[in-house]
């Protein structure tokens, strides 16, 4: 395997009609690449994992929930020498009641698996934080000196992108990460317009379990910056902020207001005179009439 990988022919295992399945070639550079003796999949979809385990000589347990497994629910049934994991893309394809039917699981299994279905989340923060509570279960589960793959890949909605490999919780050591291209998405159908750029790609993240009682976990942090509390951004930066968010003309006393009580002035008590100086100093401010100030064209 390289940094990149691309299967244009898919490769023999699993179904190719259901939807989100991965190229069994995947599996097969996975297990040579890394001289794989077992690999489980609590998420194994239609079983490609399984079926290139077992044309390979190789052992695994597969579980779903097609399968009557609910990773939320339920205790990881085995332990791993190493798990692939090929979690849905938050809700770009809907499993329960689509790709299987949640009558046939309630049936034959006593649960409704539309309930933990992680395509099935509704926003993305919930989808993030069943994803990462997966993760650490899975990881949890996984013999000291085994790896974890997961194969995600990246969401557009409404202009902004909602990345899996950002927001994933990723414990223990990140070996590696391999870009896998995609082929015959439904994006290469349609033209596109304007700034938008298609995805092609996802993301292979290799973690690996050095340490089995105490181990680290990286988090995405996420946190509402206001400019007018960060020592690090300047007056002038805070002052155009002001000016941008408000019209782009205020007067002086518009401008005092919406700074003042803020942590910026509590560096420089004279903090409405390095407003006025950072207004008469800087080109991109320009006095409109007495009193009143804007950006400059």
């Amino acid at each position: 395997m390289k940094s990149v990988v691309s299967y244009p022919n898919r490769g023999t295992g699993g179904n190719n009609k259901y939807r989100g399945n991965c190229s069994p070639k995947l599996i097969e550079d996975i297990i040579n690449q890394y001289h794989v003796m077992n690999l489980n999949d609590f998420m194994c979809g239609s079983g490609t994992t399984e079926d290139v385990c077992n044309t390979s000589g190789i052992e695994s347990h597969c579980y779903d929930l097609n399968r009557g497994f609910d990773m939320i629910s339920m205790d990881i049934p085995v332990r791993s020498e190493n798990i692939m994991w090929h979690p849905p893309y938050d809700d770009i394809i809907t499993y329960s009641d689509s790709q299987y039917s949640a009558k046939m699981v309630m049936d034959k299994y006593g649960f409704d698996p539309r309930l933990n279905d992680l395509s099935r989340c509704g926003n993305w923060d919930t989808f993030v934080k069943k994803m990462n509570y997966c993760t650490l279960k899975q990881y949890s589960a996984l013999d000291k000196g085994g790896r974890m793959f997961i194969l995600m890949g990246e969401i557009k909605k409404k202009g902004k992108l909602y990345s899996m490999l950002c927001d994933i919780a990723k414990p223990g050591t990140v070996e590696q990460i391999i870009i896998k291209m995609q082929h015959n998405c439904f994006s290469e159908a349609k033209s596109y317009i304007g700034s938008f750029v298609p995805i092609v790609h996802e993301y292979l993240l290799v973690l690996r379990k050095d340490y089995a009682l105490v181990f680290d976990v990286s988090y995405s942090a996420h946190e509402q910056v206001d400019v007018r509390d960060k020592q690090t951004v300047t007056w002038r930066d805070v002052v155009y902020a002001v000016l941008e968010e408000h019209g782009r003309q205020l007067p002086l006393s518009n401008i005092y207001r919406l700074i003042e009580g803020h942590k910026k002035c509590d560096s420089n008590k004279h903090w409405k005179e390095k407003i006025r100086q950072v207004l008469q100093t800087y080109p991109q401010f320009t006095s409109c009439k007495e009193g009143i100030w804007g950006l400059a064209a």
